[in-house]
């Protein structure tokens, strides 16, 4: 299927990529190049009249330079699946970065978390330079509530990187319907994550819910059909290419639950970030869920702050711990948990459970599912081998990455 795609500036300095080894590295340049670009030019714009423009503007720029580009990436897969290489679309799934942008911005308020990708998260930034500006008011609110304004920036600027991408309008069309309906689902499974983080303990059923709505179906499903949409692929490719994208997407979220947990720096957050922030993920919950009860309660002990636990109390007996209390009122004092928590204590208690490796099966059992659905494509003709080759390869590198 041949799309007319972009303008003549773009048409005459793109440098057509067949899918191959290179392939994520070369379309992950392209986008950071455009991005920037995106960013640039919107500061210019729309920042450049407020005090601290450049370093609002510094701080955006170096914000979007450090992802990971997964979303654009999967994007463009889900075109190529269907259409040929065209800066358009690779514009046009740029966008995807910029709405990515704004949900870690906003999502790093919410958790009060301190890093994001190695460096402050950017509502920190935005209270130290509050503070070095000698401001009046809390620091630290101004920070939040800047971040939000940013963040709400980044979410503008992504879907008019889509209406100016230069694609066509019909085109373009095919795809607004998903892109709300990503976004929408993005918001709605951040609310039910703090739902989730209010009860305390959800069971592993909800957490799967709310892990596919707010990430795993965002990072890599919806990204996937918008593309394969976009560029007309029939119901057959975007059912196949749908559930590959549930499979990896579920792969992803579980190893970033794990790294959660059990990273190092070099996941560019603190180590044990989510057990510092007491988040119910599914390694945490699982953990739960296998534990012994007196384990459980140790557990519960640590991480939501319960005096139940530990000691063998009435608690201890039914396997609670301090949960049911937690779940049905007194949610202010178990979200402050009683104090901090002891990373290496609650490591060593959700590694004697078996859940990190009980996790490991589930993402493997994703990943090899993914895997045989592309080769099943490619045997019957729904894939090309270099498409193929790049879905195999993402798949490997969404399940087993370090950070």
């Amino acid at each position: 299927m041949a799309v007319e795609t972009g303008t003549t500036r773009q048409r005459e300095h793109v440098v057509h990529v067949a899918p191959g080894a290179g392939w994520p590295e070369e379309i992950r340049r392209r986008v950071h190049a455009h991005v920037a670009d995106i960013v640039r030019r919107r500061c210019a714009e729309h920042v450049h009249s407020v005090p601290g423009s450049e370093f609002v503007s510094g701080v955006l720029a170096d914000f979007v330079g450090r992802g990971k580009y997964l979303r654009s990436m999967f994007g463009y897969l889900g075109w190529r699946a269907a259409a040929p290489d065209s800066p358009g679309a690779l514009g046009a799934f740029a966008g995807l970065e910029l709405l990515h942008a704004f949900a870690l911005i906003q999502d790093d308020v919410m958790d009060g978390s301190q890093l994001r990708r190695g460096r402050p998260t950017v509502h920190v930034q935005l209270a130290g330079w509050h503070r070095e500006q000698g401001m009046s008011g809390s620091a630290d609110r101004f920070g939040e509530s800047a971040a939000v304004l940013l963040g709400d920036l980044c979410l503008v600027w992504a879907e008019q990187a889509m209406r100016e991408s230069g694609l066509p309008a019909e085109v373009l069309d095919r795809g607004w319907p998903r892109y709300d309906a990503m976004r929408s689902e993005l918001a709605v499974g951040q609310f039910a994550d703090l739902v989730n983080d209010a009860r305390r303990v959800p069971d592993l059923d909800e957490v799967m819910d709310v892990l596919r709505r707010k990430s795993g179906n965002y990072t890599v499903r919806r990204p996937l059909e918008l593309g394969a949409a976009m560029a007309g692929a029939d119901e057959e490719l975007l059912t196949l290419l749908g559930d590959y994208g549930t499979m990896i997407g579920e792969a992803f979220q579980m190893r970033d639950d794990v790294l959660g947990v059990f990273g190092t720096g070099a996941t560019g957050k603190s180590a044990g970030d989510d057990l510092t922030e007491r988040k119910a993920t599914s390694l945490v919950v699982l953990a739960r869920e296998l534990a012994e009860p007196h384990t459980r309660a140790r557990l519960d002990a640590l991480l939501l702050g319960s005096d139940n636990g530990g000691s063998g109390g009435s608690g201890a007996e039914n396997g609670d711990g301090g949960a049911d209390s937690a779940r049905e009122g007194g949610t202010d004092s178990a979200r402050e948990g009683g104090g901090p928590v002891d990373v290496a204590a609650a490591r060593a208690l959700i590694e004697s459970t078996g859940a990190r490796r009980r996790i490991d099966e589930l993402i493997g059992t994703r990943v090899q599912g993914a895997l045989r659905l592309v080769d099943g494509a490619v045997a019957d003709g729904r894939l090309g081998d270099d498409v193929a080759g790049v879905l195999r390869a993402m798949a490997v590198r969404c399940a087993d990455r370090a950070s």
